[in-house]
């Protein structure tokens, strides 16, 4: 008759599992912050900022007021000085420390009337515009030694290649969605930057993430008052402060309806 106690053991766990008791304790407890590239990889550039630095500050900066204002909330990055992180590492840091929101700062450049900031999460390119931003963050694996090894033949030269990375839908896209349309609420709204909206594309630095997965474009340093806003502390700190609200707003919403 063991067998029988050890089956009603499993079953009161799995039972316990999905009780109000454990529903209600349900937290948003790790966050992982990536600034974006690093190192050789200066990303994106105006005519006087590179981008792996201003993503580099905001980064800290948002860092600084989550470890403020959420005490209770584990803040990792991905890098804290200027150095090269691989993109799958950048996801791999994220799981394996069972993080439960990823955040990737990014700075954007495209024709130079163009300006605002935009939201991304994983999802198929809707318009050609999207394929572009996607295509021109994804080039970093190119700095990699095995990429096709390590990205399972992702080549980022082809189309292609980007279109497929695109259907990859994630289990936490209705998650991701939600955050996203938080930051771009609040940089709109707090930070008054003109929100270009919630994206979708395949971006390689979000692929692999197993949790819910946001890469924020915080603006355009191909648009000149755009990268001055971007480079100084001032600005930084406005960005930082607005994905800070929607993160604190997602963290309350989420909590309250798994206590439901």
């Amino acid at each position: 008759m063991r067998w029988i106690a050890i089956l009603v053991v499993a079953v009161a766990l799995v039972v316990s599992a999905f009780s109000p008791l454990n529903l209600h304790s349900y937290k948003v407890r790790t966050v992982v912050i990536d600034a974006g590239h690093g190192g050789k990889d200066p990303g994106t550039h105006g005519k006087k900022n590179n981008e792996r630095d201003i993503t580099l500050a905001i980064a800290l900066e948002l860092g600084s007021i989550i470890n403020e204002y959420l005490p209770e909330v584990k803040v990792i990055y991905t890098r804290k000085t200027d150095v090269f992180i691989a993109l799958d590492e950048r996801a791999a840091i994220a799981n394996r420390n069972n993080a439960d929101l990823f955040i990737s700062i990014h700075c954007n450049s495209g024709a130079k009337h163009i300006y605002g900031t935009e939201t991304y999460v994983m999802g198929p390119h809707t318009q050609v515009g999207n394929l572009d931003v996607a295509k021109r963050e994804n080039s970093t694996v190119l700095l990699e030694k095995d990429y096709l090894t390590k990205y399972d033949g992702f080549n980022p030269k082809s189309p292609l290649a980007h279109i497929f990375f695109s259907n990859m839908q994630s289990g936490h896209l209705s998650n991701s969605l939600k955050f996203a349309a938080m930051v771009e609420k609040q940089l709109k709204t707090k930070a008054n930057r003109h929100s270009r909206g919630v994206k979708q594309a395949g971006f390689i630095v979000i692929w692999k993430t197993a949790m819910p997965s946001v890469l924020v474009e915080t603006g355009y340093l191909s648009y000149p008052k755009e990268e001055t806003f971007l480079a100084k502390a001032s600005g930084q700190s406005f960005i930082a402060s607005a994905i800070y609200r929607a993160f604190r707003d997602y963290k309350k919403e989420v909590e309250e309806r798994k206590a439901e």
